[in-house]
C-alpha cells in the first residue's frame, strides 16, 4: 500500500501546485519540501514491490516449474487495499 500512497500524494498534492510565480497562491512550500522525499520514497518501496512481485510471481512458479500465468494473473489484486482504503476515506 504504501508506494501506491506516496504515488497519490504525488499526483494529487505535488503535481498540481504552480510555484512558478513568485505572487502564486497555489504553491505550499511545506509540500514543495517533501517532495523529493516522497519521490525517493516512492522509488524506494516501488522497487522492493517490483521485485517482490518478480519473485514471488515469476521466479518461484518457475524454479517449481508450474505457469507464471496463474500466479501473475492474481498480481493485479495488488492495489486492492489501497483502493479499498481510498474509496473508505472519500466517504467519510
Amino acid at each position: 500500500m504504501v508506494p501506491f500512497y506516496l504515488a497519490w500524494w504525488l499526483l494529487t498534492e505535488y503535481m498540481p501546485m504552480d510555484c512558478a510565480l513568485a505572487e502564486s497562491t497555489n504553491c505550499n512550500y511545506e509540500t514543495l519540501d517533501n517532495g523529493f522525499v516522497f519521490t525517493v520514497a516512492l522509488v524506494a518501496t516501488g522497487l522492493l514491490t517490483l521485485t517482490q512481485v518478480i519473485v514471488i510471481d515469476v521466479a518461484l512458479p518457475l524454479w517449481q516449474r508450474r505457469r507464471p500465468a496463474a500466479w501473475l494473473s492474481f498480481a493485479v489484486l495488488i492495489p486492492v487495499p489501497f483502493l479499498a482504503c481510498l474509496a473508505l476515506a472519500s466517504l467519510a
